[in-house]
């Protein structure tokens, strides 16, 4: 069985100058929230593996985040996740390590609320730093597909 955790990045900013969407780092809304999603999904056990996610800085920053709360090895990073569609992050989750039964993806939207919709035929809002986990049915993360997973938890910071 595999379970695949889904987080949009936390909260950031566009008020540095000159910064690409790619830089823009998580703004102080982000840097709260992040460590308090993360231990809170910690207090209850909710813990992956393994993450991975969009290099894009607040990508980056909220993963590291987590995986510090885990204490989990930094995340891997995967550019095929940022600005991704419903396919790409598919293509992604086909690839994820086997030797894994718990894994944590860390992106962006519209991509991560399309993919939630894709694998469990439910909608569910993804607001920033949103946490969803998808159960699956499957041995291996190449059968993952549409409609084969069923949500297990779904949380939100409630200051978004």
């Amino acid at each position: 069985m595999k379970k695949l955790m889904l987080v949009r990045h936390a909260k950031s900013g566009w008020d540095i100058p000159d910064l690409t969407d790619f830089e823009r780092p998580l703004n102080h809304r982000g840097e709260e929230t992040a460590p308090e999603m993360a231990q809170r999904l910690l207090n209850k056990g909710i813990v992956p593996q393994y993450i991975v996610s969009s290099p894009a800085e607040r990508a980056k920053a909220t993963a590291q985040i987590f995986a510090d709360t885990f204490k989990l090895a930094g995340p891997e990073y995967d550019m095929a996740i940022y600005e991704a569609n419903t396919s790409a992050l598919l293509s992604v989750v086909n690839k994820l390590p086997d030797e894994y039964n718990y894994i944590a993806l860390f992106g962006h939207n519209p991509g991560i609320s399309d993919l939630v919709y894709y694998l469990t035929d439910k909608m569910y809002e993804m607001p920033t730093c949103a946490v969803v986990v998808i159960h699956f049915n499957a041995v291996s993360w190449q059968y993952i597909s549409d409609s084969t997973g069923t949500i297990e938890y779904y949380d939100y910071p409630k200051n978004v």
